[in-house]
């Protein structure tokens, strides 16, 4: 918050002072509209669509592998009057891994240095280069002294549109764009390539990101591993358990089947006994 008031300050006094010093030099104050300037680049807008496309995808997995969870957590409620202590603790711990799982896949996607993120970054930056050399040549042209961006983060309490060259920028990226496409297909095919990985794309992969990637690479391998440990444990436990409770059945079915075989036995007897009583009657 300090650091925002500050920096109106200085914005608020830059432009008074620019202002007092206009009139006695002639100073030239241009601005653009960085976000203007991206709504109306095609090439801009056709891959932020396909971007837009993939992020929708993400939440849709997010979504399912969410709904996953309640499934797995309504399950085990619904069961948990007929599992034992250990088969709770594990069904849990089965649930916590999978949240666990979808919380490292949120940030992957859509964490500070997630996908989303990079992607963006990446989209942004060849228009940026353009709008960059753009303000250059029409500055030049123009005389301009300063171009601020009015999307930045340097507020602008007040411009006019006489000062805005945002069209003029668009008009420069355009007619480069025409100027490619007027080129030979053997160029064309070099430019697809390049633009592929550009070389400021290729810049933006740092010693220190590719670290990271390594370091995430180690970390799934590892809880894959986990994983796979944990699954083939609860599964031998699991059989273990089937096993038992298997025999338990298989003994308590003996042992209804000898309650009921003792019980026709008795009920023979009894038949017998009735039948030798009225025997001897008769």
């Amino acid at each position: 918050m300090k650091t925002k008031v500050l920096l109106m300050f200085a914005v608020i006094s830059f432009l008074s002072f620019t202002q007092s010093v206009n009139a006695q030099k002639g100073i030239r104050i241009g601005y653009i509209d960085m976000e203007y300037i991206l709504e109306n680049v095609p090439d801009y807008n056709e891959a932020s669509a396909e971007l837009e496309s993939k992020v929708q995808k993400w939440k849709v997995e997010i979504e399912a592998e969410l709904k996953e969870v309640d499934e797995m957590r309504k399950d085990l409620n619904n069961e948990r009057v007929l599992l034992t202590k250990e088969l709770i603790e594990e069904r849990e711990e089965d649930i916590l891994y999978k949240e666990k799982e979808i919380l490292e896949y949120q940030q992957k996607r859509f964490g500070p240095n997630g996908d989303l993120f990079l992607q963006k970054k990446r989209l942004v930056q060849p228009v940026q280069d353009q709008v960059f050399v753009a303000v250059q040549e029409i500055a030049k042209n123009k005389r301009y002294d300063f171009v601020f961006d009015k999307s930045a983060d340097l507020v602008m309490l007040y411009s006019a549109d006489r000062y805005d060259i945002s069209d003029q920028v668009l008009l420069r990226i355009n007619r480069a764009s025409k100027r490619k496409q007027l080129n030979s297909k053997r160029e064309k095919k070099s430019l697809e390539r390049a633009e592929k990985r550009t070389a400021a794309q290729e810049k933006e992969v740092t010693d220190r990101e590719k670290a990271t990637l390594q370091r995430q690479s180690e970390r799934e391998k590892l809880l894959a591993e986990r994983k796979a440990e944990r699954d083939s444990i609860r599964a031998a436990k699991r059989k273990e358990f089937e096993e038992r409770r298997a025999k338990l059945l298989e003994l308590q079915k003996k042992k209804k089947d000898s309650i009921e075989a003792l019980k026709t036995q008795k009920d023979k007897l009894k038949q017998e006994d009735d039948q030798s009583n009225n025997g001897d009657n008769n």
